[in-house]
């Protein structure tokens, strides 16, 4: 074994941040063991130093994350402080000085992956970011490394745990969104402001993620369309419930049938109970992905958390050291597709749409007309009377987002419907 230690700088210090720092201080034997090399915590990068940290050395703090990651003796950099600066002038000052980055910066990497995966080949060390989707889930390696001989498809996922468990509540108690918020909000799975969950934000960084390195082409957020939860209803779950489906928020990575382009998505959508996706239950991620050869894979575990987080995390840790130990490096970014990304009005899909009409003759066959007229063909139709209104219930056979679209926009100018109550899409079959 290797005796001089390999020094790591932790920036941030928070949930995640504590339980690495944790287990690297009470596991280093153990981690030693698996590294073939001794490692050792040089400093810890903190907002404020004043703050109680139990288990954490307090001799390790600093307030001066631009100076411990420009030492110059520091081997690896683990970043869990979020957001794009300064986290991401840190991490290009830690390729400078010869040190690889561990990170779980989702939003970062959505956004500026290549240009980080860049300065990291350049400077001949590794990023590695399994952490900055889906938790605790192996999902990145599997994909960059044992799917690389593969074709995949398709990627399929819940990954966001506060809105998975949003929509498990308001399916399995009948609460609303605001009800089953509050719930996530009290038990901690909602932060204070959860506009990036519910608004998709969060899903949609970790979507454009999955894509690249599934596609081997570059996708950013800006290139992910998004919807959040924050309109799904009760009745929208009562819906989904009469056919046989439930509600999740979903983020679908999908190649052309022709291989030419990539889409990458992030809304709710109704699946079928028979699809393995519908079962993932509270705060719970899986991600289904679909490959030529390999068929169909499913990985499925907590999303969150700081344990969870930071055995992502740790994992990383130990495979950059690894490749520090035998002075290599892992596998970097593979973009040689090159595929553009295509518009969501060309996505082919299902929907649900929900129409509040008048209770009279021939109105039925006139929203018929309408999707006939689009191109949009109708698979089944629910009609409710009450009063002089019904509510009428439109399942159609697979579409493009446009003539959707167009179809909602000319059932909004009759005189015979009262409003469009929801639009989902139905995905999964």
């Amino acid at each position: 074994m290797r005796t001089r230690p390999l020094k790591v700088a932790l920036l941030g210090c928070g949930v995640v941040g504590s339980e690495v720092a944790r287990i690297m201080t009470t596991d280093a034997a153990d981690l030693a063991a698996r590294i073939g090399a001794p490692v050792e915590l040089a400093g810890i990068a903190v907002r404020r130093a004043g703050r109680a940290r139990p288990g954490v050395p307090e001799h390790l703090l600093t307030t001066d994350a631009e100076a411990l990651v420009g030492r110059g003796d520091i081997d690896v950099v683990i970043e869990v402080v979020g957001g794009i600066e300064p986290s991401k002038h840190l991490i290009l000052k830690a390729f400078e000085q010869g040190a690889s980055v561990v990170s779980a910066n989702k939003a970062l990497l959505a956004r500026d992956g290549a240009e980080l995966h860049r300065a990291a080949a350049d400077a001949g060390v590794d990023l590695y970011y399994e952490a900055a989707v889906a938790g605790a889930i192996p999902l990145i390696r599997p994909l960059r490394e044992s799917l690389a001989g593969d074709r995949v498809n398709r990627v399929l996922g819940i990954v966001n745990g506060t809105t998975n468990f949003i929509l498990d509540k308001m399916d399995s108690t009948g609460a609303g969104y605001s009800e089953a918020l509050e719930e996530a909000t009290a038990l901690g799975y909602a932060e204070a402001d959860p506009t990036a969950d519910v608004e998709g934000f969060d899903a949609a960084a970790k979507a454009a993620i999955l894509a690249g390195i599934a596609f081997h082409t570059k996708v950013t957020a800006a290139d992910v369309y998004r919807e959040g939860l924050t309109e799904v209803t009760a009745a929208d779950i009562a819906s989904a419930k009469e056919m046989g489906c439930v509600v999740k928020l979903l983020a679908i990575c999908e190649r052309s049938a022709d291989g030419e382009s990539v889409t990458a998505r992030v809304h709710p959508a109704m699946i079928p109970l028979s699809h393995p996706l519908a079962s993932v239950r509270e705060a719970y991620n899986a991600v289904f992905v679909e490959a030529q050869a390999a068929g169909r894979l499913m990985f499925y575990g907590p999303g969150a958390g700081g344990a969870p987080t930071a055995s992502a995390v740790l994992g990383d840790l130990v495979a950059v050291c690894r490749n520090k130990v035998a002075g290599s490096t892992g596998p970097g970014d593979s973009v040689y597709t090159r595929l553009p990304a295509k518009p969501m009005d060309e996505v082919v899909t299902r929907y649900h749409v929900s129409l509040d009409v008048d209770d009279r003759a021939g109105v039925l066959a006139q929203v018929a007309s309408t999707f006939a007229e689009h191109g949009v063909s109708i698979d089944t139709v629910r009609q409710q009377g009450r009063d002089g209104d019904a509510s009428l219930v439109v399942v159609t056979h697979r579409a493009t987002d446009a003539a959707l679209s167009a179809t909602v926009d000319k059932l909004r100018a009759l005189d015979s419907v009262r409003g469009v109550a929801s639009i989902m899409r139905v995905e999964g079959e």
